[in-house]
């Protein structure tokens, strides 16, 4: 029953505070009504406490260890909570950086809100003339819709697509085609060299031409081996080959292992140069390098698809088009497809294309205006304000490119928690996958997290993903712009360095997760609390004693020791862990429970935690309850929380609490210990009351009694450092003079 004093307390401490309070708040007080007067008591205390504190991960930390590798460099990083929306962590969070490729996620974002899941960019083929006797007379015209995979990247080989094309004028009939094949790329607008990219990125495979109607990526692979002898050629080939490109080659085979050669493209023309020198020993040697024109390198491989197949093409522009006979639409991949090569394997020219598309589809334009107006129209749908982003392209290579680390976050955040967040996120890399197939290998967890690389000069980054054990996600960003002459390599581990220790820190209590679970179920078919709780009580024998092993990890900066830990325990993080595994209800469930165990309500945080045992873990009457022993006295002390908390700078609102302590005397314990049992085999909970009246309890363990054995105390022994069986008269007697007496207590079925 709830004390009347203690009522007007509580009826006071709501009329002064209930005007500042939101109305979600007050409906969760008025849910607490119903509960014990001492839930309402700590919840008062938590909802007007104006100290409670958050995120443990250092931002001076993380900021010193930049400054001592990439001195002169700027760091921009931040964590937030997917589920609260708390920031964890906030370094620079409102200033501009170089997002480098990682804007992609922007682009891909935009995508997957604005574009419905089954898109598919098409290319279409209009048969424009007539067809007599097997000869189709007239233009074939092939309209581009932005489709980045007419390729072998999904398929056998990189004509696949051609192939189909070909096939649907065989289906015809058609044994030859007089007159022109035309490329209709209205479909995107403005420069196919983006504005604002370096001059040399134009000759790298990631700066392919932007058009609606490619082939290959718009790209070649070559081929290099040696001559046959020294002084010799080497020996160059193109795949495909498709008869478009055309190499002048003047690169000399030597005497050695050596690769000293260098290549450069003509500006406008599919001309390509290598030079210097290839060892004849060497095996052979790929390199990737654009295709100037690519919408002409497009029908250059669609003729070598036509002359496969056996179909002869007779180019004769004095053939005009008629109408429309025949259209035929193709498509090669998926939009989720295109999300996988964006954010995994961070290719541009699918960016590029994505960006435009989306432009096209959304604003009716398909060019950079476009994709930068559909990218408005997303922002402002989500509740954040473009002017937070300075955009130039859709791949991230413009080094005009800024975005700020918090919004970004705020992004991931809402695609976390959008209907479609499991194709987003899945898309990205991990450890190991995509662009960061050879970044954080040694990472202990790489499934706990997905992310997305990022790189152009002076600027790397990292953004995504950071799954914890606690059931949240972390959206996370972290920039590095301004690394000067500082080796790329040292940046990328810099960054890497800082992505896991997020990783670990969030999940420092994955280990001892996975061992409760294997406990759990190794105990699955052990029934009944007690039964369970002597179990997995005798399971737990000898682990190591050390005082204070948890406390609440990245939630909370005050105490941030895990917050599951099985390599030692303390006295009561035993007891904590015995109950969790005895009364889960699943594996999956051992986690929480033991948040509810330890923590008012289940709240993660400093704050919330049951410090003291009979007034805190007893009081609540949810998992333990007292037991009332013949020959117990009370006594009544009042616990100083005000002076415990402000020793963290936390405030604490209400008096301290005047906690009931019913003991049963300390020669009357020896007494019950000496006896041997003669009732049922029962498991109990004991606490030592302390000396001091400013404590309630000094330690605790299970009391373990079997029919015809003296009571066996089992605990967390800072004496012996482990877990231990004891007899409970030996450790009375060592207690001698230094406790009144004991607490009994029962474990209740939930």
């Amino acid at each position: 029953m709830l004390d009347l004093s203690k009522k007007k307390q509580v009826d006071s401490l709501i009329m002064n505070k209930i005007g500042s309070v939101k109305k979600s708040n007050f409906f969760f007080f008025v849910l607490f009504l119903d509960s014990s007067f001492k839930k309402i008591f700590i919840f008062l205390s938590l909802l007007f406490t104006s100290q409670v504190s958050f995120a443990a991960f250092s931002a001076q930390e993380f900021q010193s260890y930049v400054d001592s590798l990439i001195p002169g460099s700027r760091l921009g990083m931040s964590v937030r909570s997917v589920k609260t929306g708390n920031v964890f962590l906030n370094i620079r969070g409102d200033e501009f950086f170089t997002p480098a490729s990682t804007l992609k996620t922007l682009t891909t974002a935009t995508a997957l809100h604005l574009l419905p899941l089954n898109y598919e960019p098409q290319t279409t083929l209009h048969l424009e003339g007539s067809i007599k006797e097997n000869i189709f007379s007239g233009r074939l015209r092939f309209y581009g819709e932005g489709d980045p995979n007419i390729s072998g990247r999904f398929y056998t080989d990189a004509f696949y697509m051609m192939n189909q094309m070909v096939d649907s004028l065989k289906t015809l009939g058609i044994d030859t085609i007089r007159g022109s094949l035309f490329t209709d790329t209205s479909y995107f607008s403005g420069p196919r060299r983006p504005e604002h990219w370096k001059s040399n990125y134009y000759d790298a495979w990631y700066g392919a031409e932007v058009v609606p109607l490619g082939f290959n990526d718009n790209c070649t692979l070559i081929r290099i081996k040696p001559g046959a002898n020294v002084n010799d050629t080497a020996i160059i080939s193109l795949l495909p080959d498709v008869g478009f490109v055309t190499i002048k080659n003047e690169l000399i085979t030597t005497d050695n292992r050596a690769r000293r050669w260098r290549y450069s493209i003509d500006k406008e023309k599919p001309v390509i140069t290598i030079s210097g020198t290839i060892g004849i020993k060497v095996d052979s040697s790929d390199i990737v390098l654009p295709v100037r024109n690519p919408s002409a390198y497009f029908l250059r491989a669609f003729e070598t698809a036509l002359k496969d197949a056996g179909i002869t093409y007779i180019e004769d522009y004095k053939v005009h088009p008629g109408i429309e006979i025949k259209k035929y639409r193709f498509s090669a991949a998926p939009l989720l497809s295109m999300l996988d090569e964006i954010n995994q394997r961070s290719q541009n020219l699918h960016a590029e294309m994505l960006f435009r598309n989306v432009g096209k589809i959304v604003a009716g334009e398909g060019s950079v205006e476009g994709g930068k107006k559909a990218e408005t129209i997303f922002l402002n749908q989500i509740g954040i304000s473009p002017s937070y982003f300075k955009v130039f392209d859709g791949c991230g290579l413009s080094p005009l490119n800024k975005v700020k680390p918090s919004v970004i976050t705020e992004m991931l955040s809402y695609m976390a928690r959008s209907p479609r967040s499991y194709f987003y996120i899945e898309s990205f890399a991990s450890p190991g996958v995509g662009t960061a197939s050879k970044r954080m290998n040694s990472l202990a967890m790489p499934q706990q997290t997905r992310l997305k690389t990022g790189f152009i000069s002076e600027a790397h980054a990292l953004v995504g993903y950071i799954f914890t054990m606690t059931g949240d996600t972390l959206s996370v960003s972290a920039y590095l712009n301004e690394t000067g002459k500082n080796p790329d390599s040292k940046a990328k581990d810099v960054l890497d360095t800082l992505w896991s220790r997020l990783v670990e820190k969030s999940n420092d209590h994955y280990p001892s997760l996975m061992l409760a679970k294997k406990l759990w179920l190794q105990g699955l078919s052990v029934k009944g609390l007690e039964n369970r709780l002597d179990y997995f009580s005798k399971a737990l024998l000898n682990t190591p004693y050390l005082l204070g092993p948890m406390g609440e990890s990245y939630l909370d900066s005050i105490d941030s020791k895990p917050l599951i830990y099985l390599d030692s325990v303390d006295c009561v993080t035993y007891i904590e862990h015995v109950l969790a595994l005895a009364t889960a209800s699943h594996e999956d469930s051992v986690f929480s429970q033991l948040q509810r165990i330890r923590y008012f309500d289940g709240k993660i945080g400093y704050f919330y935690r049951k410090h003291y045992f009979v007034e805190d873990f007893l009081g609540e009457n949810v998992f333990a309850s007292v037991r009332i022993m013949e020959g117990d006295t009370t006594i009544i002390r009042e616990l100083p929380k005000k002076d415990f908390f402000a020793s963290k700078k936390i405030k604490y609102q209400l008096d301290n609490p005047k906690t009931e302590i019913h003991y049963l005397p300390y020669t009357k314990s020896i007494s019950f210990a000496k006896k041997v049992w003669e009732g049922e085999s029962a498991i109990w909970g004991v606490a030592f009351v302390g000396t001091s009246p400013k404590i309630d309890a000094t330690h605790t363990g299970f009391l373990i009694l079997e029919n015809g054995k003296k009571p066996v105390l089992r605990h967390a022994s800072q004496l012996k450092k482990k877990v231990v069986n004891q007899n409970f008269d030996e450790y009375l007697k060592s207690r001698k003079g230094k406790l009144p007496g004991v607490v009994f207590f029962n474990f209740l079925e939930l």
